[in-house]
């Protein structure tokens, strides 16, 4: 499936475009991104689109929704796996259990963390995961 989203393009640059998109519902009711007008997305740009026309782009919802775990599910899953590693350490030591658990959780959650910004390197140089013009409008 894929989500589609009319938009102007702002600047080009070859296979890349700067396109200014208004708010889908999902944007709107997440709130997780500052500002409610409008998203500006880097995209790819096949069709040669140029600054001032007006497109319809398209996001894969696969890529979408695994981003959205990965962001915002993963790092409480990797905090809560981290408080369970760090209680069994204490348990083995024979350690009061608390800060051993604080700190598993803190040293799951960096790792998530930079986990996280491989996977938006890697996904930013994934042209399946990046938007693209399908249709030039105007």
């Amino acid at each position: 499936m894929s989500m589609k989203q009319e938009g102007i393009v702002i600047s080009s640059d070859g296979e890349m475009a700067r396109v200014r998109t208004s708010r889908h519902n999902d944007c709107e009711n997440c709130g997780a991104c500052p500002g409610n007008d409008a998203l500006v997305l880097d995209v790819r740009n096949p069709l040669g689109a140029k600054p001032g026309q007006l497109v319809m782009i398209e996001v894969q919802e696969v890529g979408f929704l695994k981003s959205a775990f990965i962001v915002y599910i993963l790092p409480l899953i990797a905090m809560a796996l981290g408080a369970m590693a760090g209680g069994y350490a204490a348990d083995r030591l024979a350690q009061e259990p608390l800060w051993f658990q604080i700190g598993g959780a803190a040293a799951a959650f960096v790792a998530s963390v930079g986990y996280i910004r491989f996977f938006d390197k890697s996904a930013s140089a994934n042209k399946n995961m990046q938007p693209v013009i399908i249709q030039i409008l105007s």
